[in-house]
């Protein structure tokens, strides 16, 4: 004989009792009197049921309300996650046009510490593929006027020499470059040295000069150091660096130190660049000259 675990009786009508019970409670509750034996009953059986009801209604209106404020607050939420990443971008933008306003205005005042030479803007469109500039192209060239051997300025003053030309592009090889080597002097003695690249060196900020006679000369540190009339290559009185550090050399005839570059080579954006070369104003000085010296003959 099978022994059934389960009631036949279905769910649905227990649901349908459970709800007539309360329903007849909820009438009852509200029929009673103030006083009597009714009211009696009710007050154990009827009115902590409405209680009950009443509290479950609460909460699920609390929910409710809970779930339509976070809808709320996830929206807002949202509207103001959109509004700071507008703002984000608006300050980055703001920024990087203060920056390039604060290079510009570099160049400016580079243009006119030398505004004996001609010269052109540029842009610097790659480099070597290191943290340093030491080569580099620009965004102009011979259809622009440079040549090869043009100077090429930036920050406060030298940073190398035009190696190549294109008609829309132009490579720079900087002073800093191993291969680089630029005949200076002190601004205020007009004693010559050399100043040699080093990738090594200007890691540490530093540029080597060599050659610097040992005479009655006093150079101090914080000497400014500038390109000579000498150089096959570069125009006289460009503006190298400072000199940091100075010793006398062990042969006792010449000096030798550091210099802290007047550019930084790790943030090269634009530069200026001379279009005339140290031959092309050697030649135009000559040719001043020899056309002078026959106008006085002529006189």
């Amino acid at each position: 004989m099978k022994i059934k675990n389960q009631s036949s009786f279905p769910s649905k009508y227990r649901l349908f009792i459970l709800i007539a019970v309360c329903v007849i409670l909820l009438g009852i509750g509200s029929v009673v009197d103030s006083s009597g034996p009714l009211r009696f009953v009710a007050s154990y059986t009827v009115i902590p049921f409405q209680k009950g009801i009443s509290y479950a209604g609460q909460w699920m209106s609390d929910v409710s309300a809970n779930f339509q404020t976070m809808e709320e607050m996830r929206s807002e939420n949202e509207s103001l996650q959109s509004k700071v990443d507008e703002l984000t971008i608006n300050n980055t933008r703001l920024r990087q046009e203060q920056y390039e306003l604060e290079r510009l205005r570099e160049l400016y005042k580079l243009d006119e510490n030398y505004s004996d030479y001609e010269k052109i803007g540029a842009r610097v469109i790659s480099n070597n593929g290191t943290n340093w500039f030491s080569d580099f192209t620009i965004d102009k060239g011979s259809n622009d006027g440079i040549k090869e051997n043009c100077n090429v300025l930036a920050g406060s003053g030298l940073v190398g020499v035009v190696t190549e030309v294109g008609p829309n592009y132009a490579r720079v090889r900087s002073i800093i470059d191993d291969a680089s080597n630029v005949s200076a002097m002190m601004l205020s003695t007009s004693d010559l040295c050399m100043v040699e690249g080093s990738l090594e060196l200007i890691a540490d900020g530093r540029l080597r000069f060599e050659r610097l006679p040992n005479n009655d000369n006093e150079i101090e540190v914080g000497e400014q150091v500038v390109t000579s009339h000498v150089s096959d290559r570069f125009v006289q009185g460009l503006f190298i660096g400072y000199v940091s550090d100075i010793e006398v050399d062990s042969n006792n005839l010449t000096r030798s130190g550091y210099i802290t570059p007047a550019v930084d080579f790790s943030k090269l954006q634009e530069v200026l660049v001379i279009t005339k070369t140290k031959d092309d104003l050697v030649n135009e000085q000559t040719g001043k000259t020899d056309g002078d010296s026959a106008a006085k003959e002529e006189e």
